[in-house]
């Protein structure tokens, strides 16, 4: 059921949706259930979302909201990023409370993942 007045469904750009869905899928086991042939909703993210079709992308230095992706085996995760398409832009830092990246999907959108230590 859907809180009120809490979020409940993010939606980011995808230039090419069969790529997006098997970066995700492939890293992060998400699922996806197609809505056309320009839209697709993924489950198994922690929230609902969905990818559009779009030539644009989401950043941080385009001042995009930033998606955080919790890991318990930050290195872990940033060696399956790699290896499925993902780019590392700011590499394993610590801030207080844990340590994190940012990458991007094979789009060119940005995320983060953090976990408590490294």
């Amino acid at each position: 059921m859907s809180a009120h007045e809490k979020i409940n469904y993010l939606e980011f750009p995808s230039k090419d949706l069969l790529k997006t869905k098997s970066f995700f899928s492939q890293v992060f086991n998400w699922q996806f259930n197609d809505y056309g042939p320009e839209y697709s909703v993924f489950f198994g993210a922690g929230i609902n979302g969905g990818f559009y079709l779009s030539p644009l992308n989401s950043s941080t230095k385009n001042g995009s909201a930033l998606a955080v992706i919790y890991s318990s085996n930050i290195t872990e995760t940033a060696q399956k990023i790699k290896q499925a398409g993902g780019l590392i832009i700011k590499p394993i830092f610590s801030f207080p409370g844990g340590v994190r990246f940012h990458f991007t999907d094979p789009n060119g959108n940005e995320y983060a993942v953090w976990s408590e230590q490294e």
